[in-house]
């Protein structure tokens, strides 16, 4: 009989789920956003689409041909490297790639969008170890980074229209988040419009909401998300926003229920909450852990939008991914059949 015991890492659940699998489910859940983007901006939104997923990819691919060693000895091992890279190639980069591109104004500049990528696959995902070791979300961290280094180019938001889809796009500062946490939220959208996307100053993919929740199912469907995460963050956030907004109108505290839809579709927050706050790597891996995660998150992008009048998703999502480890290490999985030991009795 062998007595062998094999020690290794968690976890130890065995699936047919593979890395690329669940990117390949991911990238084809984000295509309703790419597809409504490019309906809405037309041929802006396929360069700013294009630029970035090719950019992430090439990064990803020339970081990995250096840190192999391809351009050793004359590269002689290229095309041996090259192979290697191809059969580790997990589809990650690609969905970087295209949720950066989502959540970008198709204001943006092609150089900016390839800056964006470098900063999110070299410095945040690989020089950390690559998949499954960065500290942070890419997409988020990137997203940051350009609104701080060309901020003017990313205060301007392209205008939804259907009807208008002729002249492409209407570049404008003002969005319908402003109008919302403005001492008028009433003047906003109507809901339809902002479930729809039609005539919706914003980013790429977060303006039809619609093709967002085709992703959401397609994903609890799939599996790769739990249903109940996006559902909890959107619905939490939804009423701490109606809470805040009660402040902004004139002539005193006014809570107003009506304006729940309006808060939930407008910005990033629906696209942020399916394809962003439940990203594997930078989650809690615990079941409280996670509700603490959804409801912290939430909470925190409803008090600072109501503070700061700007859509603060991508913030909050890197604050609380820098929370995660302390969350994972005091909110820990109870073992199955664990029982907690009594205290004995001090001894008089």
């Amino acid at each position: 009989m062998d007595n062998t015991v094999v020690i290794s890492t968690p976890p130890h659940v065995k699936s047919k789920k593979t890395t690329r699998g669940i990117m390949l489910d991911v990238a084809i859940a984000l295509l309703p956003c790419a597809i409504a983007g490019i309906v809405f901006f037309g041929a802006l939104a396929v360069m700013v689409e294009l630029v970035a997923v090719a950019a992430c990819v090439a990064t990803e691919f020339v970081y990995y041909f250096i840190l192999n060693k391809g351009f050793a000895n004359k590269c002689k091992d290229a095309k041996l490297v090259c192979k290697k890279w191809l059969k580790q190639f997990d589809l990650t980069s690609v969905v970087t790639g295209l949720i950066l591109a989502l959540i970008l104004p198709v204001s943006v500049k092609w150089y900016e969008i390839i800056i964006g990528s470098i900063f999110a696959i070299a410095l945040v995902k690989m020089l950390f170890g690559g998949t499954g070791k960065n500290l942070v979300n890419p997409a988020a961290a990137a997203r940051i980074f350009m609104f701080l280094s060309f901020s003017a180019t990313l205060a301007s938001y392209g205008a939804a229209n259907f009807a208008n889809l002729g002249d492409g796009y209407l570049l404008s500062g003002a969005t319908n988040l402003s109008t919302l946490l403005g001492a008028n939220p009433h003047t906003t959208l109507s809901p339809l419009d902002l479930l729809l996307g039609t005539g919706v100053k914003g980013c790429i993919g977060e303006t039809c909401k619609i093709a967002v929740i085709a992703g959401f199912i397609y994903l609890s469907a799939r599996q790769v998300i739990k249903w109940w995460q996006p559902l909890l963050f959107i619905a939490v956030f939804g009423f701490v926003a109606v809470l805040c907004s009660g402040f902004m109108f004139e002539g005193g505290y006014k809570f107003d229920i009506s304006l729940f839809l309006p808060h939930i579709l407008s910005g990033g927050v629906m696209f942020a909450a399916v394809f962003m706050f439940p990203d594997y790597v930078t989650s809690p891996k615990s079941r409280w852990g996670q509700l603490v995660y959804y409801i912290a998150g939430a909470v925190l992008v409803a008090v600072l939008r109501c503070l700061t009048q700007l859509e603060t998703v991508s913030f909050v999502i890197l604050i609380m991914n820098l929370f995660v480890p302390l969350i994972d290490k005091y909110i820990r999985p109870r073992p199955f059949g664990y029982k907690k030991e009594k205290k004995a009795k001090e001894e008089k």
